[in-house]
């Protein structure tokens, strides 16, 4: 049973902050100083607050640097995941790399404290290990994670841990719903980091790929360690919002397709929903 994606959340206007500070003249004689570097940090002071969206235009005027310069550093930070390029408005926001300098950006996301709830009945009601995540560099990391109190999940995952990209149902389900462009950038990636492998690799994932389109759910089953088994779906909170996922987990010897099947997939589809509900205009 799918349920629809319901609208996305427009995203919050930009709010002008004027000039930031120029700190990087007072080093011009510090040899020791990088300045390419201290240009990247001060691009990413740009924004203020998680859900700010910023053209390279507007970075400029901030940084008081060229627009070209600003136009490489954003590149730079996009690759890196420092920075999110939004390609329908053609402007950044902050990245989920951005989580390793303190979580600041985690602290401010709204769908983390509205998916713990509706995380925690699923749990109850599967016994399964209930993730969210979202995809940093070529892993997925844990933003949230909700067990039963009789559940016999064995799987030790929690906030912040993170999983492979190209072989777990979580990775798959991200990979499967972003877009084509995005998903061929983390395709080349996966080739240049494993070329032997890579063959096996792009089959497992157009297998995903039409999972998805028929189930709306990717599924692995010992393939990242052989006692899990898992299924999971993509979450679009909001327009220019990361794409996340939630999950469902559990040994391999209850996990199974049937259960899967039969009992997981409709219930993870229908909290996938009932999160993305939340981020509907007016809520």
């Amino acid at each position: 049973m799918a349920f629809p994606l319901l609208p996305m959340r427009p995203p919050t206007p930009s709010r002008d902050i004027g000039k930031l500070p120029m700190p990087i003249d007072d080093h011009k004689e510090d040899r020791q100083f990088v300045t390419a570097l201290a240009r990247g940090l001060q691009v990413l002071k740009c924004f203020t607050s998680g859900e700010e969206h910023l053209g390279n235009q507007e970075i400029a005027q901030r940084c008081r640097l060229p627009k070209s310069t600003v136009t490489r550093l954003t590149h730079t930070l996009t690759l890196l995941d420092f920075l999110h390029h939004d390609s329908v408005q053609n402007r950044y926001r902050l990245g989920m790399a951005t989580l390793s300098l303190g979580g600041t950006t985690l602290l401010r996301l709204d769908a983390r404290e509205i998916s713990r709830p509706i995380m925690q009945e699923l749990a109850n009601q599967t016994g399964c290990l209930i993730a969210l995540g979202m995809r940093e560099g070529m892993s997925m990391l844990y933003l949230e994670t909700a067990r039963s109190d009789a559940s016999v999940v064995t799987i030790r995952l929690n906030l912040g841990s993170r999983i492979p990209l190209h072989t777990t149902a979580m990775g798959r389900a991200y990979l499967a719903g972003s877009r084509p462009a995005a998903r061929r950038s983390v395709m080349e990636r996966v080739k240049n980091l494993n070329p032997e492998g890579y063959a096996d690799i792009e089959r497992a994932i157009t297998r995903a790929g039409e999972e998805y389109e028929a189930t709306d759910c990717c599924t692995s089953y010992s393939e990242w360690r052989g006692e899990v088994g898992a299924i999971a779906t993509p979450l679009r909170v909001g327009k220019g919002m990361p794409m996340m996922v939630l999950s469902a987990s559990g040994d391999i010897r209850t996990m199974t397709p049937q259960f899967v099947e039969h009992t997981v997939r409709a219930l993870l589809l229908r909290s996938a929903w009932a999160i993305e509900q939340h981020f509907q205009p007016g809520n």
